[in-house]
């Protein structure tokens, strides 16, 4: 990777200010205005004629030719010319430098080196201790660290130090030097990673890299469970009643949903959610955005034409768009000149640009935070009873992966398939008649596939502690038809069940509104966050602990914008389920996450009608 565009400004001003030299010796008008055509050249980006410049200011000043000589390296190293400045950078005494030129000097040897396949000079000459290096410097000298550590086959280092530039950059800048230390944390292979990972503390910072790395080799890693801390939107002391802290308002908005065949119930459904909010939200007194909407198309080409088209109309962040091709198609885009929140998960095994989030309805995230329930529950042998669908193979496979990673032992799996109402034979092949005490059933299915299996279960006297994802509840409370499933604990969107203070009241919506109610009940709680998460991106990104406490759950963003959930537990009882005490229910979150005031402005597309969870 080049050295970062801000490494280079950093060294264009200071050859555009090297006119005004402090030294003991006057400088004569002529020395000051030779000085000044040098810099007015460089500004001008004609580095070799610069460069001139200043060796010819270097020959007429003796006094003043270290410093001069210097700068004609520098000019050189712009054009791309290191060949030419290393004799230049080899007759420059160090002694004779002041103020930061000494780092300069050093800087400029550790990049001709690397040049010349000596990494372990540029690495001394980077390392070197008790040196002041001003902020303008610092990421040319981290990117050289990191370049010299590679070139030595230090590749956990290397990328380490790429990781602690993370924050300085930003752009495609930053998006490149992600790329770079996830490629060099991905040379040190599966097996080292592993064990780099098992080895970490619980919040180690290099463990979202490590993980990275992982799904770039293809494996699928322990999910690391959000850190809830301090919900966003907490006043600020001795301030207006508005101003919450981390709270960020772009001034319009753009959502861009699909309104093609196939995906209308479902863009209805996350968009009604998302209006809803968007009204709600009038009851405070926050700024709040204008929004218009985007047919997105459902594919590629046409999402990356709507985000096009958004960012014309002045919008100065795009929520959306929804299906994976649409997400893969504009997050796989060079540059994002403006800020998207996407409703799912890329495919794409790059990091996407540094200003994009990624918001989505995950069955991993329920697979894997089942484990860690049971295992909390005192758990630590499981059987995974699993339907054929998509949503359950892959909440399986998490669930596996976070299960083994925290010591459980997987005792017996089974499928069931679509249409077979005597799981019998599924359920002979689990082999846990004589499970232990600490032994329970980890099942994903839809709701009439488990009204079947649990007394199935109980026929064959099989009575351990069954533990679901959400495809448990059928969206709304049938006390008839779930006594069969008393018992089950399962985890859920904790709006859904009324479990999440500083919302409107479910049953209040859900009953004026169809798309709140029923099998679209998450997309729509899911639409409601996509709004209520729009100001506080970049708070969640760059403030590790802080969650805001949403509708689908409580969302904490990480690293690389993923906005993660922690959803909440409900248990059945007498045919009901009912949110689980000790559960995160949040009674101490803030009452609603700031949204804002002024009047709404109604979408300037009409709204779409879009089906098929595109999620997840």
């Amino acid at each position: 990777m080049r050295l970062c565009r801000l490494a280079a400004l950093g060294l264009l001003i200071s050859l555009v200010l090297s006119a005004c030299v402090p030294s003991l010796v006057p400088r004569s008008p002529a020395e000051i205005a030779a000085a000044q055509n040098a810099a007015d050249l460089a500004n001008q980006g004609q580095f070799d004629r610069a460069a001139q410049a200043y060796l010819m200011l270097a020959q007429q000043n003796s006094g003043r030719a270290d410093h001069y000589n210097l700068l004609a390296a520098e000019a050189y190293r712009q054009e791309n010319a290191l060949d030419r400045a290393a004799p230049i950078v080899a007759g420059i005494q160090r002694k004779e430098l002041t103020d930061d030129e000494p780092l300069r000097l050093d800087l400029l040897r550790a990049e001709i080196a690397l040049r010349q396949n000596d990494p372990a000079s540029a690495l001394q000459l980077t390392m070197q201790p008790n040196v002041s290096v001003p902020p303008n410097l610092r990421p040319r000298l981290l990117t050289l660290r990191a370049d010299a550590q590679a070139g030595t086959n230090d590749l956990w280092s290397a990328a380490s130090t790429r990781i602690e530039l993370d924050n300085q950059l930003q752009g495609l800048d930053r998006t490149q030097n992600r790329d770079a230390a996830i490629s060099l944390l991905a040379r040190l292979g599966v097996t080292a990673l592993k064990a780099r990972a098992a080895a970490m503390q619980s919040g180690d910072p290099m463990f979202p890299w490590v993980s990275e790395a992982l799904g770039r080799l293809g494996v699928t890693v322990a999910a690391a469970q959000p850190s809830l801390e301090q919900p966003v939107g907490t006043l600020v002391p001795g301030s207006n009643a508005s101003v919450r802290e981390g709270y960020k308002m772009p001034a319009q908005i753009a959502l861009l949903l699909p309104n093609n065949d196939g995906l209308v119930s479902i863009s209805a459904a996350i968009r009604e959610g998302f209006f809803a909010a968007y009204f709600q939200s009038s009851d405070t007194h926050a700024p709040r955005a204008s929004v218009r909407v985007y047919d997105s198309g459902g594919n590629a080409a046409s999402a990356i034409k709507a985000y096009e088209q958004a960012v014309a109309d002045g919008a100065q962040l795009v929520v959306g768009p929804l299906t994976r091709p649409e997400v893969l198609g504009v997050l796989s885009q060079a540059s994002l000149p403006v800020p998207v929140l996407a409703l799912n998960r890329s495919d794409n095994k790059n990091v996407p640009a540094g200003n994009a989030s990624q918001f989505a309805l995950l069955p991993e995230d329920e697979g894997a935070q089942v484990a860690d329930h049971m295992i909390d529950r005192g758990i630590h042998t499981a059987y995974v009873v699993t339907s054929n669908d998509d949503f359950a193979k892959r909440s399986a496979v998490a669930f596996k992966t976070e299960w083994q990673a925290k010591g459980g032992q997987l005792a017996g799996n089974a499928q069931i398939a679509t249409g077979n109402v005597n799981y019998g034979d599924a359920i002979n092949g689990l082999n846990a008649g004589n499970a232990g005490s600490d032994a329970g059933i980890f099942i994903s299915m839809r709701v009439d596939q488990a009204r079947l299996l649990l007394p199935q279960l109980r026929v064959a006297r099989i009575n351990l502690p069954v533990f679901a994802t959400s495809h448990i509840y059928g969206g709304s409370d049938n006390a008839i038809a779930d006594r069969d499933l008393e018992g089950v604990e399962f985890c859920d969107a904790p709006w859904l069940f009324d479990a999440q203070t500083g919302l409107p009241s479910y049953q209040d919506v859900a009953a004026q509104l169809p798309a709140a109610r029923g099998a679209t009940a998450q997309l729509f709680a899911f639409g409601m966050d996509a709004w209520n998460l729009v100001p506080y991106l970049d708070w969640l990104r760059n403030h590790p602990g802080s969650y805001l406490p949403g509708a689908s759950g409580q969302l904490a963003g990480d690293t690389f914008g993923h906005v993660n959930r922690v959803l909440t537990w409900l248990k059945f009882q007498d045919g009901v389920a009912r949110p689980m005490n000790g559960t995160l229910q949040m009674d101490n979150a803030p009452g609603g996450p700031a949204p804002a005031g002024s009047t709404p402005a109604p979408p300037a597309a009409p709204p779409a009608q879009p089906a098929q969870p595109a999620n997840g």
